[in-house]
């Protein structure tokens, strides 16, 4: 037979073993001949082999512009710990947080492991994650810091069960843009919109604001969209009730939001009241616009930093309207699993029902971790942005 010290952690189901290596001196064998003895250290390295002590990452070991962003190919392998499973990833999401935490605007501990939206299949299960019915080879997307990398441990309680019907690239872009699409016109907004009131919501033409647009028309919103020339063909499949379209900054995708008076129209489209909820993720270059074009008591959410940082401004400035600001973040609108799951199975019962369409602008190999960061920070997306992990 073959005996484990009690503090060696271990599980095996089916084909998969995961052991720590570090604590693989401590096993002690009783083996009753030779022959058992070499079957049994020949499935132990299978089991270890299938999840190896080293993988391929892009890692940050010092901030800054994308080629901060290396790919390493003997990066540790994270270990398997209590209540949570390692997913073998097939795709990473890429998502402008990531370029945040790249550049040191929201600190992280260096070094790290860029990305925070996965999905692939789960390769090895904890003892406490395995009681909760997870099993080896099922499908999941996730949210969790790490995932531009091959393997990535991942919180029972984090994981999405991934349909029948929906592939993984749809699956993994939904995790991060289209959870934030949903708290965003469902929560963030704390009920101040109301159903058949007017919605602004920026740059509809990239990733999670063409979620978002649908999402509020979804709910029962006018949607007003704004959005690039360049972007304009995808804004105008989106459902958006009034779209304003902007002539693009010279030399890039960006919108050129002094090109037009969005205010204006805003006002004009409303008929002079002006919008309930503005949904921005565009920042510096949107904050005055965002604000001058509320309605009475209307809310400014604020959730991105596409152009720069939003440059702090005096609270007076909200007066005029007795409107309201809030800067929210999707880990505070999915901190039970509770609340995580009814949010992921609103979008993936849309996306089978037709309401909901995702678009999957470019696929990246890891191999190329900067270059998807650079398309991204250009502007050129005109939807999801994947690398494909090997």
């Amino acid at each position: 037979d073959i005996r484990l010290p009690s503090q060696v952690p271990y599980h095996i189901l089916g084909p998969v073993c995961l052991l720590d290596p570090t604590m693989l001196t401590a096993l002690s064998f009783r083996v009753a001949n030779s022959t058992a003895k070499t079957t049994c250290f020949t499935s132990l390295r299978r089991c270890l082999s299938t999840v190896p002590e080293t993988m391929k990452a892009a890692v940050v070991r010092e901030v800054g512009d994308a080629h901060a962003l290396k790919v390493e190919t003997d990066f540790p392998t994270p270990t398997l710990k209590p209540n949570s499973v390692i997913v073998k990833n097939e795709y990473a999401g890429i998502n402008f947080i990531d370029t945040y935490h790249r550049k040191g605007l929201y600190a992280r501990d260096l070094p790290f492991v860029g990305g925070q939206e996965g999905g692939g299949t789960v390769a090895a299960v904890s003892d406490e994650a395995a009681a909760q019915g997870i099993k080896v080879g099922d499908k999941v997307a996730y949210s969790v810091l790490g995932t531009y990398c091959q393997y990535t441990a991942v919180p029972a309680a984090k994981l999405l069960p991934v349909p029948e019907g929906v592939g993984m690239d749809v699956a993994t872009s939904c995790v991060v843009q289209g959870l934030t699409a949903h708290y965003l016109t469902t929560s963030a907004h704390a009920d101040l919109i109301k159903e058949g009131e007017w919605c602004l919501i920026h740059g509809v033409g990239g990733g999670t604001c063409q979620w978002a647009a649908q999402m509020a028309k979804i709910q029962g919103y006018k949607v007003i969209g704004t959005c690039s020339k360049g972007k304009q063909d995808v804004a105008e499949a989106l459902g958006c009730d009034e779209l304003i379209v902007c002539d693009e900054v010279p030399g890039t995708s960006y919108e050129d939001y002094e090109s037009v008076d969005i205010v204006s129209r805003v006002m004009e489209v409303t008929n002079g009241v002006g919008a309930k909820c503005v949904i921005d993720g565009i920042g510096k270059s949107t904050v005055d616009i965002s604000i001058n074009s509320l309605a009475h008591r209307g809310i400014f959410v604020s959730f991105g930093n596409a152009s720069g940082a939003v440059p702090a401004f005096p609270v007076l400035r909200l007066i005029g309207k007795s409107a309201y600001v809030t800067r929210p973040k999707l880990l505070d609108y999915v901190v039970t699993r509770e609340e995580l799951v009814e949010r992921a199975g609103d979008i993936f019962g849309w996306l089978k029902d037709g309401k909901l369409n995702v678009s999957v602008d470019t696929t990246f190999p890891l191999d190329q971790a900067a270059e998807g960061h650079l398309y991204l920070e250009a502007g050129k997306t005109k939807g999801k942005l994947l690398y494909k992990i090997d």
